[in-house]
């Protein structure tokens, strides 16, 4: 825990000064870099918090990742609005030309779309002269706003006791157990003995434990199958979000349905939208309903979606409508696949850290693919896309269900395994 704690804050902070310099690179290989040090610090945050969640509360993860996610989603959505009172409706560089340049950005902004990409040569923007806009801002607010971050885990490191210079007299927080256990009244009894265990009895796990080859031996088939089909279902759905995110514009502003720009640019902010609804309602839902339940009620979801969407490829409500059902069907698959995936596989944490590297992947592999796809095919190709896409995440899961069946469960007197050493206990698993 110490660990994952020391990385989530080398990271947050490091989020911070990435956006604080941003405005400052005026070199694109500088600023290249730094966005790769935002990304990988990102990477750590993603599947680090998703792991120790799983980790420490198990069994009652899977709202708690409802929550992380639903977050996840709200950032998405207001970062945007941050950013938007910043952002220049004219050239951001004043020269004598300025005026022509700035009559002419509609349709340099259409002759941006993936059909034509060679028709710029004949605009003339300003490349030199006083520098006026004020996006810079933006990337500043942004890093104030995070910053907070950094700072509340240290002070959690510092509560815990797990900075060298500062562990002394503080006393640490409530317990991940107890918070777990808040809604489980009868097992406080199991909680009250033990809480008398030392806290090093627990033995002190390292952050990359679960890539030790000494943990797969004698792993049977499906537990590697398990691992493989739940991640190729994230690949899938998390590139359905990137490649719709970042494409629906482009789909809309095209033949046939040729939605005017500014009405355009609001199917993205629908669906970050919907995707952050249906991460809220999903934290009491997950309460009441089983991850593996959830998680085929959004993969039919998307299906069906998409296919309607082919059907009415030629009506603008239905877009708006596919994009916010679409939205509200992906919310909630990503927290639900890892808490169903790590309930098979029994809270190790390890399938944690496969499945967000493989929607990581997913998200970035789909939308380079559709990109080149719609290039060479046309806008309609944007739809047919998602609909193969969505066929072969039901058709992963479906085999992961298969693989589940086949996965031999612990007897029912097994103990459970061991949970992080942050809560200082062993769990018993109680089964029917």
């Amino acid at each position: 825990l110490a660990q994952s704690l020391l990385a989530l804050f080398a990271s947050s902070l490091a989020i911070s000064l990435v956006f604080a310099i941003i405005p400052l690179c005026h070199n694109v290989v500088v600023l290249a870099v730094v966005m790769a040090v935002a990304g990988l610090a990102m990477g750590c945050i993603d599947t680090i918090s998703n792991m120790q969640l799983v980790k420490i509360y198990q069994k009652d993860s899977a709202i708690f990742l409802q929550a992380l996610h639903f977050f996840v989603g709200f950032g998405a959505l207001l970062s945007p609005l941050i950013a938007d009172p910043f952002l220049s409706d004219t050239n951001c560089i004043l020269s004598n030309s300025t005026a022509n340049a700035s009559s002419n950005l509609p349709h340099i902004r259409k002759s941006l779309l993936p059909h034509h990409p060679g028709n710029l040569s004949h605009y003339d923007l300003p490349m030199k002269g006083m520098v006026v806009t004020r996006v810079s801002y933006a990337f500043w607010i942004m890093a104030l706003i995070n910053l907070p971050v950094p700072i509340a885990v240290f002070f959690l490191l510092y509560k815990e006791r797990m900075v060298p210079c500062f562990n002394g007299s503080s006393h640490p927080l409530l317990s991940a157990d107890e918070l777990a256990l808040e809604t489980r009244p009868g097992d406080k009894d199991e909680l009250s003995t033990a809480a008398q265990r030392p806290h090093a009895a627990a033995g002190h796990e390292d952050l990359f434990s679960c890539c030790q080859s000494k943990n797969f031996q004698g792993a049977s088939f499906t537990y590697f199958a398990v691992h493989i089909t739940g991640t190729l279902v994230l690949f899938m759905t998390d590139g359905i979000v990137g490649e719709y995110s970042g494409f629906v514009y482009s789909y809309a502003v095209e033949e046939p349905l040729a939605v005017v720009h500014k009405v355009a640019g609001y199917l993205p902010s629908l669906f970050w939208g919907f995707i952050t609804l249906g991460r809220l309602i999903s934290i009491p839902v997950s309460y009441r309903m089983k991850p593996a339940t959830m998680v085929f009620i959004n993969v039919v979801g998307v299906l069906v979606t998409f296919l309607l969407l082919l059907i009415f490829s030629s009506s603008v409500v239905f877009l708006f409508v596919g994009t916010a059902s679409l939205g509200l069907f992906l919310s909630s698959t990503f927290p639900s696949m890892l808490a169903y995936t790590e309930d098979i596989l029994q809270y190790k944490g390890c399938a944690t850290t496969v499945l967000v590297t493989g929607a990581g992947i997913g998200e970035m592999v789909l939308q380079l693919l559709v990109g080149s796809i719609i290039h060479d095919r046309g806008s309609y190709s944007f739809l047919v896309c998602g609909m193969i896409f969505g066929c072969l995440a039901f058709t992963f899961y479906a085999l992961l269900v298969f693989f589940h069946r086949m996965y031999p469960q612990p007897s029912p007197g097994k103990r459970a395994p061991a949970p992080s050493p942050a809560l200082g206990w062993e769990r018993e698993q109680h089964e029917p």
